[in-house]
């Protein structure tokens, strides 16, 4: 059996999310926006990346809900994007090291990434053996 190919516009969100993760995460220092009062709270901006990098490994998570793959599969592919995720952390925090004015390399920033994408899988696996277990009940029960 032939595998089925997940179609291009299905990545479009994760995409655009990436892209709006590199310019919030690659922005001047000088340039990142202040929350106002949410700014008061210590290490709020660990959420932040935590929600960043959470997001985006959901978002190319996504197209894999419904495919037809073996749920094993699936579930490999969500591993490589958690990782791809990680390694995108910490590629960051390097970029922003070397070449992004007012901004520095935070391990803990890299940790909260890590610790984001963790959530996300978690989620993602939850939700896509729930979709399995439905899909085979639904089996059983027409037959």
């Amino acid at each position: 059996m032939e595998s089925q190919k997940i179609p291009f516009k299905m990545f479009l969100p994760g995409i655009a999310w990436f892209f709006i993760v590199a310019v919030l995460t690659l922005m001047p220092g000088s340039d990142v926006p202040q929350i106002g009062w949410l700014s008061g709270f210590k290490n709020f901006d660990k959420i932040v990346h935590a929600v960043l990098f959470g997001g985006l490994t959901f978002l190319f998570c996504w197209p894999y809900f419904k495919h037809p793959s073996p749920l094993q599969k699936k579930i490999n592919y969500l591993i490589k994007i958690a990782l791809a995720s990680c390694l995108w952390g910490i590629t960051v925090e390097f970029l922003q090291k070397y070449f992004v004015i007012g901004r520095d390399f935070d391990l803990l920033d890299w940790a909260a990434d890590s610790a984001g994408v963790l959530i996300a899988l978690w989620v993602c696996s939850k939700i896509l053996k729930h979709h399995n277990s439905t899909k085979r009940n639904k089996n059983h029960n027409i037959t």
